[in-house]
């Protein structure tokens, strides 16, 4: 996959928004000591059930592609103007 510009700060905002969209729709609740990796598979996997975002195919379910995935996710519903894109 090509990595996109910004794809770290993507990466946190999308972790971040993701988290207020887990919690929102009662999905669970995030602790300040759970990994990255667990978050972003947990927002992932919620995206995909809901249908916000396509899946992965099974050979290329893995972490680092879960947090590309949530990066585009995120720069695809940011303003235009955002410092970020």
């Amino acid at each position: 996959m090509k990595k996109i510009k910004n794809e770290n700060e993507l990466l946190k905002e999308a972790i971040r928004v993701g988290t207020r969209y887990f919690e929102a729709r009662g999905a669970g609740k995030f602790e300040s000591t759970d990994h990255i990796d667990a978050k972003t598979r947990a927002i992932y996997l919620l995206l995909v059930k809901d249908k916000v975002i396509q899946p992965l195919a099974a050979q290329e379910e893995s972490v680092q592609n879960m947090r590309h995935k949530l990066a585009i996710w995120i720069s695809k519903n940011l303003p235009e103007n955002h410092h970020l894109l």
